[in-house]
Parts: C-alpha cells; sequence; structure tokens
C-alpha cells in the first residue's frame, strides 16, 4: 500500500463508513442511556488515557456538547487530589490502584452514566475504573478497538477487559496496532482511533439531543466561548450542575 496522505484519507474514509453503519444500533443504545440519565438531572463522566483521552474531550465541555458532562483524567490525582507530579508517567494507566483514587475524587451522583474509551482496552487502571463503575451500579458505555482488543491480553489481575463491563460496547473500527499504512520496514503510520471515535462521540452526543427535543426537554447544549453571548449562555447552564462539572484539567 502506498503511503501518502491520500492513501491515508482512502483508509480513514472506508474506516469511517465502515464504523458508522456498524455501529448504528450501538449508537442508538449509548443514547438511550445517556439521554434517560441527562433527564434524570444525571452527568455524564467521560474518561479516556493516552490518546484515548480526545474522545473525553469530545464528550466533555466543547461547543456543540452536552453541559452535564464531566471529564476525568489520570492527572486528577495529582491536580486534584494531592499526589506527587512524580506519579503521572506512560505506566500509570497500567496501574489498577489509581482507579480507585481516580472515583474517589469525582463528584458522582446516582443517576450519572459513564463513558469510557480505550482503544486496547486491557490497561489496569481502566479495567478496574469500569469495574468499579458497575459495582457502584451504574451505566457505562465503552468504546475500543475490537480488533486490537482481542489479540491483548489483559494488563488487570482479573483478566478481563474493559468491554466485559459495559452495558454498550462501540468498536471504533482501528486495526490491530492503530495504524494503517504498512511501512517497507516493518510498523504502520497513519492512527485513525482518535478520528473514528471522535465520531461515534459526536454522534451519540446528536442522538442524546434528539431524544431529549423529542420527549420537550431542552438540550443543554454548550455554544461556542468565541461568539457574542456564549461565556454568559453556558454560565448559566453550568450553574445548573455546580459542584457536579470540571472544566479545565
Amino acid at each position: 500500500m502506498t503511503v501518502s496522505a491520500d492513501a491515508y484519507l482512502a483508509a480513514v474514509t472506508e474506516a469511517i463508513g465502515r464504523v458508522s453503519a456498524g455501529q448504528r444500533e450501538a449508537v442508538t443504545r449509548a443514547a438511550d442511556l445517556i439521554a434517560d440519565a441527562v433527564r434524570a438531572d444525571g452527568v455524564v463522566h467521560a474518561f479516556g488515557t493516552g490518546h484515548s483521552e480526545a474522545l473525553a474531550m469530545e464528550i466533555a465541555g466543547r461547543a456543540g456538547g452536552l453541559v452535564p458532562t464531566n471529564r476525568i483524567a489520570l492527572r486528577d490525582v495529582v491536580l486534584r487530589g494531592g499526589e506527587s507530579p512524580d506519579l503521572l508517567g506512560p505506566m500509570l494507566e497500567r496501574d489498577p490502584a489509581v482507579a480507585h483514587r481516580l472515583l474517589d475524587l469525582t463528584p458522582v451522583s446516582p443517576a450519572d452514566v459513564f463513558v469510557l474509551a480505550s482503544n486496547s482496552g486491557v490497561n489496569g487502571a481502566m479495567v478496574e475504573f469500569a469495574a468499579l463503575v458497575r459495582e457502584r451500579g451504574h451505566a457505562l458505555v465503552v468504546i475500543t478497538s475490537a480488533a486490537h482488543s482481542a489479540r491483548m491480553t489483559s494488563r488487570h489481575p482479573s483478566g478481563r477487559k474493559v468491554a466485559d463491563f459495559a452495558d454498550v460496547v462501540l468498536d471504533n473500527g482501528a486495526p490491530y496496532g492503530d495504524a494503517t499504512l504498512p511501512l517497507p520496514g516493518g510498523g504502520a503510520v497513519g492512527a485513525v482511533s482518535s478520528i473514528t471515535a471522535a465520531l461515534l462521540a459526536q454522534q451519540i452526543v446528536v442522538e442524546v439531543v434528539a431524544r431529549l427535543l423529542d420527549a420537550g426537554v431542552p438540550a443543554p447544549v454548550y455554544l461556542s466561548a468565541n461568539i457574542p453571548d456564549g461565556d454568559a449562555h453556558n454560565a448559566a447552564l453550568e450553574a445548573r450542575y455546580a459542584g457536579r462539572i470540571r472544566r479545565g484539567s
């Protein structure tokens, strides 16, 4: 396969079409869970590590997105939990113990729902976090790569993977290793998981808003902060969820 921008575009376009068509039912089920939570005054907590954090940023705190959303990040244990910055590093996502600390630092109410993004689906912190969410009775949506996860061994002591705990699993369609264009000497270039996960996140949000509108419920949606009256609009909506949603971490 040629390594070029056009080849990558073709690969991404194919992945987008495949994911959009193949995950339609899962998007619907995820939107049902989240819309029910929002109608019950719940908040959507989004969490991902590594590049999967991009998915959490699509869900929580962006223009055109839902206001009752909270982004969880590994650095919360430092910024909000008082831990040393030395704790942060590429191995932290493999530590199951950090999941307990993160959830303890998260303002969670009974009606809240969680969306977790993990391309591999096997790192200890993510698996433990998913297990804790289900143990505490919250609905859980997981976005992962079925192809990659299937070829991985869990890094959690239970041997289980993030998807094992989900109410709804969405496949981001990324190949094993994530990148799409093989290189002559081995390896590949041109990752797709961030793009397809963002697509799924936005499809879910749009479907949630459609359900709220159908039910006659005003949709609590952000305006861009960079348009007139955007700040005032957003601040008024955020006030309804004071202490339950975090921005800027």
